[in-house]
């Protein structure tokens, strides 16, 4: 039954009212957008077509939601762990049965467990897939994990040692679905909606794939680059846990908010807090800002410290931010490529960041700082925020002090976010969750920056300059 006082949809978002005009450059087909807050109302706008010549896109039509299947697959596990039927920690290896792991000489890979799964650091290969369309010849789980696919032509393998890094993993989810199925003797598909889309009350998100009875007939088609549909537009996707399911932003923010009730001590639907908090909290900082399991937990867009998944498959791609705390957020769904929904998305979030003013609802207190540190700050870093390659340039711009990146522009729409002194040489940025303090030697100039979570018992991350130069 779908749990009481859920929240309700409330039609239409004012403040992408020129959205129309960047969809229209980048050639992006189709639009659908929730915007939430307070722990309960969803505001929904569509933009678009789901096809070139098809209907227009609607609050009720389903898009591939590529990789965001991925927290849903790492919610099953949890509800299961809750009731005593599996244990996270241990060996996966005891719960399959159609298939066994491969044999490794990478140290503990034949112990590597459920939790190392879900986290992306169990150093299995594999990072994603790609998709089938009626008339191909349709893998199975089997045939991804021994390399009968097209991108992949070799068997999954370990890379490393479970828990000894990290790298994220489609395969090592391929190896969760079968885990689950084969525990359970229940397709993943009917576990997902009678333990997490029935009881939230996702009317419009399946995890059933094309040409299979009960898969939804309002759908988002997928569209390449230059906004053609690319065969019937309807992706198959055998891998079902790490990229599978079909939703609306509006069931997303269903399921956002009940992680996020759960998050201030509520039980929301399957949701408890132990369950939220093992989704959310973050294991490390060293890896893409922060990671949680498997949330994405280095993004800190507008002041805020999110938990954020995206998605993306060939011609359409999806992007769920929600707040730790406040119970808002958004998610941005179009099905276009990369090119086309980037710069689109990008703009959205600004606006919608902007708009709703949540970056105001935390405002960050400046504490004057050294004019020699000061100086000595800026200056070009490579990798400063993200471990992803990046450059970053700390520089003034009038009388603020501000990182500039690519990353800013990528997600943004701007290319720079201000920094704020707080002391102690400790920076806080706009948009970014970690604190950075620097370091320094005896002549002044910075020698190391450590990155540090507030509110959070997760490990403070040290590197020395050189690795940024």
């Amino acid at each position: 039954m779908p749990e009481a006082n859920a929240p309700q949809p409330v039609a239409g978002i004012p403040a992408l009212s020129g959205i129309e005009r960047d969809m229209a450059e980048h050639r992006l087909t189709g639009l659908s957008v929730a915007v939430f807050d307070e722990y309960g109302s969803i505001r929904t706008q569509t933009y678009g077509l789901t096809s070139s010549n098809g209907a227009p896109v609607r609050e009720t039509t389903a898009f591939s939601t590529a990789s965001i299947s991925k927290p849903v697959t790492a919610m099953l596990c949890l509800i299961l762990a809750a009731e005593g039927r599996i244990d996270l920690d241990a060996p996966i290896a005891q719960s399959l049965t159609r298939w066994q792991l491969p044999h490794s000489d990478v140290p503990g890979a034949g112990e590597v467990s459920w939790r190392q799964l879900l986290s992306h650091t169990a150093g299995t290969s594999q990072h994603g897939f790609a998709d089938f369309y009626h008339g191909d010849r349709i893998p199975s789980l089997i045939d991804s994990v021994e390399g009968r696919l097209p991108r992949y032509d070799k068997p999954i393998e370990f890379l490393f040692a479970p828990g000894s890094d990290w790298k994220y993993s489609g395969g090592g989810y391929v190896i969760v679905q079968m885990a689950l199925e084969d525990l359970t003797g229940v397709p993943l598909h009917r576990l997902a909606q009678e333990r997490i889309f029935g009881p939230l009350a996702m009317q419009h998100t399946t995890m059933i794939q094309p040409g299979e009875p009960g898969f939804p007939q309002d759908v988002a088609l997928v569209h390449d680059s230059e906004g053609r549909q690319i065969r019937d537009g309807l992706p198959i996707t055998p891998q079902v846990s790490a990229s599978g399911m079909w939703s609306t932003p509006h069931d997303l923010a269903l399921f956002a908010i009940a992680i996020q009730r759960a998050l201030r001590g509520e039980t929301a639907g399957p949701v408890t807090p132990a369950i939220a908090r093992s989704m959310t909290d973050v294991f490390s900082l060293q890896h893409v800002g922060g990671m949680g399991m498997p949330f994405f937990r280095g993004f800190g867009l507008g002041n805020t410290d999110w938990f954020r998944h995206d998605g993306s498959n060939t011609g359409v791609n999806s992007d769920l931010f929600a707040a730790m705390e406040g119970g808002y957020g958004f998610v941005l769904m179009g099905n276009g490529d990369d090119d086309n929904t980037g710069p689109v998305f990008a703009e959205a979030r600004r606006t919608i960041i902007d708009t709703m003013g949540w970056a105001r609802r935390k405002p960050i207190e400046d504490v004057e700082d050294n004019p020699g540190r000061r100086a000595a700050i800026i200056g070009s870093y490579k990798g400063l925020l993200y471990n992803l390659g990046l450059d970053y340039r700390i520089e003034e711009r009038g009388s603020q002090l501000v990182v500039a990146s690519e990353f800013f522009t990528q997600f943004l729409g701007r290319d720079y976010s201000r920094m704020h002194h707080l002391g102690g040489d400790v920076y806080r940025i706009e948009d970014y969750p970690n604190l950075l303090q620097f370091e320094f030697d005896p002549s002044g100039s910075v020698s190391a920056v450590t990155l540090s979570r507030p509110d959070s018992r997760v490990a403070p991350f040290r590197r020395e300059i050189a690795a940024f130069r």
